[in-house]
């Protein structure tokens, strides 16, 4: 499925040549990918595309169909993910300190390089990830998108008992499962009672961020978990006081995706997912456009 113009707002099914595997790539065939509410914004024209077409998805499942030179962590047959972090330089600040995600000369799966709305997809050897046992493909296809925002915006949280968490879906759900993992106190939206000790907004709304500044105690985290979010209304300064944070999450690095993938493999964590076939792509985006999935919407291919 290939979004063909800027201007076309819809994908299209497409025959193309299997991909040629250049050294360092992994050829994947593909068996499901997860649907992202990003996705929607390219196909709609809010990220602007360089090159078309464009093959959308980075929340990739298969397994390994070949290898390039220099391949050696994964070999023909492995199941693995490809997420939306796909290449980087490697020599920035960056990079060599361990937040490659923020590299200026990044690369994203399904966005400046094809994605998983098709039957094979070829990424670059280094930033493909085994994926863990215990999960259909389908089940395991929302860790790598969903899962990581949830991850990364649960550990910048810090460490604190009672944890707020706005908005819902599948990257709040998760969120809440690993805090109640580690014994936490999980408040969905409005919490009453104590304070809370941290909160994560994944609600694409700037309005929510005074609000839970305002129910955050002294020395507490407010984490802006969506890529997107409306912008944030003015509020009186008294509500950052006491040395609290507001901070947002980016995309994740390898190691986060390493880190959280073990940690799914001891718990399991529990996705709920709406099944689309390939070629319903537009469909699923359409449902997610409108607000007709509340948790994740996955994309079986049957290749």
């Amino acid at each position: 499925m290939v979004l063909g113009s800027a201007s076309a707002h819809s994908l299209e099914m497409l025959a193309r040549e299997e991909p040629i595997v250049l050294p360092g790539d992994v050829l994947v065939r593909v068996r499901a990918c997860g649907v992202c509410r990003t996705d929607v914004r390219i196909v709609d024209g809010e990220m602007p595309v360089a090159d078309f077409p464009l093959v959308p998805g980075h929340e990739v499942v298969g397994v390994v169909e070949d290898v390039g030179d220099g391949v050696t962590h994964v070999e023909p047959g492995d199941r693995v993910g490809i997420p939306w972090l796909g290449h980087t330089c490697g020599e920035c600040g960056y990079c060599k300190g361990g937040r490659e995600h923020l590299c200026a000369d990044a690369r994203f799966t399904g966005y400046q390089s094809d994605g998983g709305f098709a039957e094979y997809a070829v990424a670059d050897g280094h930033y493909v990830v085994r994926l863990p046992d215990g999960y259909s493909d389908t089940e395991v296809a929302p860790l790598l998108c969903a899962g990581l925002i949830a991850y990364r915006a649960y550990r910048a949280a810090g460490d604190g008992t009672r944890l707020g968490i706005y908005g819902d879906g599948a990257a709040a759900d998760i969120a809440a499962q690993l805090a109640a993992h580690e014994g936490r106190e999980v408040y969905v939206g409005d919490a009453a009672g104590e304070p809370l000790d941290a909160a994560i907004i994944f609600a694409p709304v700037g309005a929510l961020v005074p609000d839970a500044l305002a129910r955050v105690a002294a020395g507490g985290t407010v984490v802006c978990a969506g890529l997107h979010m409306s912008d944030l209304p003015s509020f009186a300064y008294s509500h950052l006081l006491g040395d609290r944070v507001v901070r947002s999450v980016a995309n994740a690095t390898r190691k986060d995706a390493t880190d959280f993938l073990a940690i799914a493999a001891r718990m399991p964590l529990k996705t709920r997912v709406q099944r689309y076939t390939l070629g319903d792509a537009n469909r699923a985006l359409s449902d997610l456009r409108d607000g007709r999935v509340s948790c994740a919407a996955v994309l079986e291919v049957d290749s």
